[in-house]
């Protein structure tokens, strides 16, 4: 572990955050995420995803498709435990179950099952909202407001703190928060930035930014990092 003296000097000639957007973008290009054909198919990918690979929930929103499922109208009718079994390839299968039918819940009950209308709230309000909601935390109510619902927020996943803790951004293991304070203080708020920019982690983060660091060919290989 390096020393706390030599973490701040390197700490201090880290490059913006959005020159580290550009370097990604640079690498990967504009990245097309959130991958959905509709609001709705983005939030419930957003709870799908929640301790699994997105190939998994690939197959989950397959097999809603194909059970036509994938509607406010179809996921109202079917049975918590025929959803269950539609979604099982996300696993935690009746958890999720759960969760889905706990928003459908809230969108009914707060918006008139509208999300057009729930697209009208504020941020604030909506992000309130959606913590309140059984099993909706911090990085699923903020993909659903970015992704689905347009709203200038970062989203902060395990990517984006390990990227950046290896980087000096931070410390090791930070908060959620304290890593989307950051993000919001020092990038425009700008949706479109906000969604591109987390992609381009997630791209990094997948091929390069491991458990076990794979740094060769990595945009931010040059850039002072921890290797551990």
């Amino acid at each position: 572990m390096r020393a706390t003296p030599k973490r701040s000097r390197e700490a201090d000639r880290n490059p913006p955050l959005l020159e580290i957007y550009r370097l990604m973008f640079n690498r990967f290009g504009h990245r097309d995420w959130w991958p959905g054909d509709t609001p709705l198919e983005i939030i419930i990918g957003a709870i799908l995803t929640q301790n699994t690979a997105w190939k998994n929930v690939e197959k989950a929103i397959r097999n809603l498709k194909e059970a036509k499922r994938l509607s406010l109208k179809g996921l109202r009718e079917v049975s918590e435990r025929e959803l269950a079994d539609v979604i099982r390839p996300s696993g935690y299968f009746n958890q999720k179950a759960k969760k889905i039918k706990a928003f459908l819940a809230f969108l009914d009950d707060r918006y008139g099952g509208s999300i057009t209308k729930m697209k009208r709230a504020s941020l604030e309000k909506l992000r309130t909202e959606l913590l309140e909601v059984n099993g909706i935390g911090p990085e699923t109510a903020d993909s659903i407001l970015l992704y689905a619902l347009d709203k200038k927020v970062f989203v902060v996943d395990a990517y984006t703190r390990r990227i950046f803790a290896r980087h000096f951004y931070f410390d090791p293991n930070p908060g959620y928060h304290e890593v989307q304070a950051r993000f919001e203080r020092e990038l425009p708020a700008d949706a479109e930035l906000f969604n591109d920019f987390h992609a381009q982690i997630v791209a990094t983060g997948n091929r390069y930014c491991r458990r076990r660091p794979r740094c060769e060919g990595c945009p931010l290989e040059h850039l002072p990092h921890r290797t551990d």
